[in-house]
This record gives C-alpha cells, structure tokens and sequence, in this order.
C-alpha cells in the first residue's frame, strides 16, 4: 500500500527501517480486516495518514464494525493481526483503543467502534477532529469513510 507518494513520514523523519515496519503493519491490518464480515471500515489517521510521521510517531488506525462489543467480550480478536503486546485497552468516548508495541518499539494503536462513528449528519464533533488531522480509507467496502471524509472536507 503506498501512501502520499509512497510515504508515510516525513523523509528527514523516520528511518527507511521504520517506515517498512508501518507499511507492513498496516498491510497486515487491512488484510485482516478485509477478512472480516463485521469490519466496514478501516482508516489510517494521524501523522501516518497525513505523511508526516516522525521517529516517535505511532501507527494509528480506526476500525468500524457492526458488532464492535464483541472485540471487547473476546480478547482473542488481538492476536490476529499479529501487532505484537497489547498494552493498553481503554474506551475513549464512542471507540475503544487497543494499544500495541511492536518487538522493535513501534506502538500500534486501534480504535474500535460502530459504524455509527462514521455518520455525516451530522458529522460528531470528535470524529471531525480525527479526520480533519490527517485520514486515509485503507478499507472502505460501502464508501462510508470516503464519504465522511468529504463531509469533513
């Protein structure tokens, strides 16, 4: 997957070690949630999604399901994309944030919520800010973050 130009840090920024390891932690998230019926949504947001990560910059991803209880119920879902330690599950308002670090120290964090996240009318003043600080539909099926995305334009 290549991201603004192939970037996903700024060049001066982020070691070409680095920037591998996200590229490949993002292929192997969306690959996994391409797999799964739930997922409807993927989006890459932050300085990763805007091409401006910097040597402590983390992964930060947002995943939208339809049944998005069922992530907490069952820890097992974690293990899948294979992200490395989970080291901090916490609910931040409408999602709930998984937070990983990698063997190399790369930290991962995914936020897991409804679909409902998504909605344009209007558009929550929170996913607004998300959004409009840098978004990159890696996993859009229905065309529900591309959208939202152009509402926050």
């Amino acid at each position: 997957m290549k991201l603004h130009g192939g970037q996903f840090a700024d060049p001066a920024g982020v070691s070409p070690e680095r920037e591998a390891e996200m590229r490949r932690v993002v292929d192997r998230v969306t690959r996994w949630a391409g797999n799964r019926s739930d997922v409807v949504g993927l989006l890459l947001v932050g300085s990763a999604a805007r091409g401006a990560a910097g040597p402590d910059s983390d992964v930060d991803l947002v995943v939208l399901s339809t049944a998005p209880a069922r992530y907490a119920e069952d820890h097992g879902w974690a293990r899948e994309p294979a992200l490395g330690e989970v080291v901090r599950v916490q609910e931040r308002g409408p999602v709930t944030e998984w937070r990983y670090v990698t063997a190399s120290g790369l930290e991962v964090e995914v936020c897991v919520g409804s679909a409902h996240w998504a909605r344009t009318d209007p558009v929550d003043a929170g996913t607004r800010r998300v959004v409009t600080d840098g978004a990159r539909p890696l996993y859009d099926p229905a065309g529900i973050l591309g959208a939202l995305i152009q509402a926050c334009g």
